[in-house]
Formats: structure tokens, C-alpha cells, sequence
């Protein structure tokens, strides 16, 4: 009798396969998209009070981003492999799949932060100095990106564990694992940082402490909660044991997104050293630009983690009409929160820039570069979209070439180009040169996804 009720309710359909779509993709977007505007908010906080210390010292950390979005490509990345393949499972319903899927995903993040701890204890010295001569600069990278990869263990299993939940449809423990992290960095940054309630002040260093300490107790909740409450997967050192077929299945979705990310990395590093011809002014504008734009880009990622397992699920399940509703209705709510953000770009630059203890020079500067960049976040909405259903389908190798045409081919060399006519202004307009190369792209690859992947499924 219990084996017979456990058969019935695996056969229960998932509520991604029968609640009506609009309220399904808020119920499991809004969660991530309010613990990511958190996280977003916090990454403003935390270079605000890093601004405190010295423009040079926000600057080392401008700098550090391109490695720390390495780090974000790889969990993401193949967090998005384990989660399109695992939803894919469960809409057909293949346990024993679901459960190898997320044994190898753990299996896979174990391997990749044993690399990127000796990442941390090789390269951040050379890769300061290679993008700066500055000494103080250097130290203040040094030290803050040796701290962020020898201790990224946290960042990788709180973001594959928060990835197994969300892909069961489980996006409040998602979102109570995820804000909880934040708040815990949010609290232990100005202590950390100038040594209150008896720490020592470890001036930049204390940034890099409490965002892995916030980290560490994200991945300790999420993995307690997967225990305890994520019913539909099954957690064994069995399940960990590498197959090749299922590590094969999440990278082919995994490794796209990985590069995907990565190229955003390697866009960052180039723009860098593009700015620093002009000036490290420049540089550090250009980092304030990612911190503000992240308050308004993460609630899109947000709602595209929610968008993801349901289009994957009904995939599965081939329901074509479902699929092409979360489309639309994802790319409305997306455009409406760009527009948003667009007008904050639009209207308060200045204000934006002073939250970062801002000088006159860097106002001067930052106020046209925001304005500029602010007009892509629309056309951004409807490629993030688009980008996060090719994902779903399995295709994430459109999305790499999208984003590797908009920042490599296009934006990089814009960019460079740009820089030649000796006016920083014009550099910025590369933004929203290389979104429309992004949405011509998109769309095309839209066509062909539809045409082969969902216009043959049943309605």
C-alpha cells in the first residue's frame, strides 16, 4: 500500500505542468526575483562601503569583477544544465534520472572550486598588475581576489543547491537560502571592514570575508533545506558516482551558458583596459555602472530562473501552448522592469554616482555614461529572455553565439573604435550599438528553435 501511494504521488503532475502560466511564473520567479534584487542591492551596499576606504580601492575592485563573474559563469553555468535536464526529467516523469542528474551536479561543483582555490593561490597578482601599474591599486586587488577564490567553495554549493530546489518548483526555499546569505554579508561588511563590536578593521580585505562568509551559510541552508524538504529528488553518494551520459546532458546546456557568462568576463576585461586609456576614473565609473545596472538586471535573471524549469518542464510534457504563453509572458514582464530602469538612468545619474562617494571628476564623467548605456536595458529585456529559452530547449550553445557576436564581435570592437575619435562619451554608445546586434540575433534564432524544437509539439 505505501509503495502503491509513493507511485501515485510521483505520477501527480507538477504544478509547472497545469497551473495557469502567469500565476505559475510569478509564484516561482517572484521569490528569486526579490532574493536577487536583494543580492543586487547588496552588491551596491558592499562597493559603497568600499568607496569609503578610497576611490582606489573601489577601483581594485572593479577590477576583480571580471574574475569574480568567472567564478558566477561556472556555478550558474552548469547550474543551468543540472536544472534544464533535471526539469526535463521530471516532466517525464524519469526519477531515477532526476536524482543522477543532481548526484553529478554535486559531483561537477566539487570539481570546479578545487580549481578556482588554486586559481586564488597562483594569479592575483599578475592579473592586477597586467591591467594596472598603480601599487596601491594592486594591493587592494591582491588581496580582496585572493580571499573570493580560495574560499569560493561557499559560492559554488550555495548556487547548485538553490539551483536543485528551484528546478522542483520549490523557489521560496530558494529565496529564504539566498537572502539569507545576502543579509549575513549586508551585516558583516561594515564590521568586517572598519572592525566594529571588537573585530579588527581589515579595511578591503573584510569585504572579501564577509561576501564568502554570506556565502558559506547560503550553501549550509540550501543544503539542509534540500534534505529536508525537496521531495522529488533523492540524495545519495550513489547518485554522486560520474556518468558519463548525464554530465554529457548537463553540459551540453551547461558549457554554452558557461561561455556564455564567461565571454561577459572576458568583454569586462578588455573594456577595462579600453577606459584605462582615457583613465582609472574611467575604470571605476564603468564598475559602479555594473553594481547599478545589476539592481535592475538581476530581477530580470530572477524571473528567467522561474521561466527556465517551467518551459523545460512543458518541454517534456510536449505542451506547445504552455511553452510559447511563458514566452510572452516573460518578455512583457521583463520590458516592463527595464523601462524602469531606464528611467532611473535617465533622470538621476547623479544621484546614482554619489552613493559611491563620488568625486567632481567622476561625476562629470559618469553622469553622459549612464544616460547612454541606460537606453539598451529594453532591448536587453527581450534577449535575456529569448537567451533563457534556447536554455530551456537544450539549445544553449544560441545563446553563446548571441552573446559572443553582441560583446565580442560587436560591443569590443565598437568600443575600440569609438575610443579612437579621444572622447570617453562616445566609447559608452557601444552599449547600445552591440544590444541590437544581440536582438537581431535572438530573433533569429528564435525562428529556428521554434520551427524545430515546438511548433510540431500538440497543443
Amino acid at each position: 500500500m505505501a509503495q502503491n501511494t509513493e507511485v501515485s504521488t510521483q505520477l501527480k503532475e507538477n504544478k509547472m505542468g497545469v497551473m495557469p502560466v502567469g500565476r505559475l511564473l510569478i509564484q516561482m520567479s517572484l521569490p528569486m526575483m526579490i532574493s536577487m534584487l536583494v543580492q543586487a542591492l547588496y552588491n551596491i551596499v558592499d562597493s559603497i562601503f568600499v568607496a569609503q576606504i578610497s576611490e582606489k580601492a573601489l577601483t581594485a575592485v572593479s577590477l576583480a569583477f571580471p574574475i569574480q563573474t568567472l567564478i558566477i559563469a561556472v556555478s550558474t553555468g552548469t547550474g543551468v544544465g543540472i536544472n534544464a535536464l533535471l526539469s526535463k526529467r521530471l516532466g517525464q516523469k524519469n526519477y531515477e534520472d532526476v536524482n543522477k542528474s543532481a548526484g553529478n551536479g554535486i559531483f561537477l561543483f566539487i570539481i570546479s572550486f578545487i580549481v578556482f582555490i588554486i586559481l586564488g593561490l597562483t594569479i592575483p597578482r599578475t592579473y592586477f598588475q597586467s591591467q594596472t601599474d598603480d601599487p596601491e591599486i594592486v594591493e587592494y586587488g591582491v588581496k580582496y581576489l585572493t580571499v573570493i577564490l580560495t574560499v569560493s567553495p561557499g559560492c559554488f554549493m550555495a548556487i547548485l543547491f538553490e539551483r536543485l530546489l528551484q528546478s522542483t518548483g520549490l523557489t521560496v526555499l530558494s529565496m529564504v537560502s539566498q537572502l539569507t546569505g545576502a543579509i549575513v554579508n549586508l551585516i558583516f561588511d561594515p564590521i568586517f571592514i572598519f572592525g566594529y563590536l571588537g573585530f579588527p578593521a581589515m579595511d578591503i580585505t573584510g569585504a572579501a570575508v564577509a561576501t564568502v562568509l554570506g556565502q558559506f551559510v547560503a550553501a549550509l541552508i540550501s543544503i539542509t533545506l534540500n534534505i529536508k524538504k525537496n521531495k522529488e529528488i533523492k540524495f545519495g553518494l550513489r547518485y554522486i558516482k560520474p556518468d558519463k551520459q548525464v554530465i554529457a546532458d548537463i553540459y551540453k546546456v551547461g558549457v554554452p551558458s558557461i561561455l556564455l557568462a564567461s565571454i561577459g568576463s572576458v568583454m569586462t576585461y578588455f573594456f577595462n583596459l579600453i577606459l584605462g586609456s582615457f583613465s582609472m576614473t574611467a575604470v571605476t565609473i564603468f564598475g559602479v555602472y555594473f553594481k547599478l545596472q545589476s539592481f535592475i538586471f538581476m530581477p530580470i535573471f530572477g524571473l528567467n530562473n522561474g521561466l527556465v524549469p517551467i518551459i523545460a518542464y512543458n518541454y517534456g510534457a510536449e505542451k506547445k501552448k504552455r511553452i510559447m504563453d511563458t514566452i510572452f509572458v516573460g518578455i512583457k514582464v521583463s520590458v516592463g522592469i527595464m523601462l524602469v530602469g531606464l528611467l532611473m538612468f535617465e533622470l538621476m545619474p547623479e544621484q546614482l554616482l554619489s552613493l559611491f562617494n563620488a568625486s567632481d571628476e567622476m561625476l562629470r564623467l559618469g553622469r553622459p555614461a549612464l544616460r547612454i548605456i541606460g537606453t539598451h536595458f529594453p532591448v536587453a529585456a527581450v534577449c535575456i529572455c529569448l537567451f533563457s529559452v534556447f536554455q530551456a530547449l537544450g539549445q544553449g550553445v544560441y545563446s553563446m553565439i548571441g552573446s559572443f557576436i553582441r560583446q565580442l564581435i560587436v560591443l569590443l570592437p565598437a568600443a575600440w573604435l569609438l575610443s579612437l575619435t579621444g572622447n570617453l562619451t562616445n566609447v559608452w554608445w557601444a552599449f547600445p550599438i552591440a544590444e541590437v546586434s544581440s536582438l537581431l540575433t535572438a530573433f533569429f534564432f528564435m525562428k529556428k528553435a521554434y520551427g524545430k524544437y515546438i511548433k510540431h509539439l500538440p497543443d
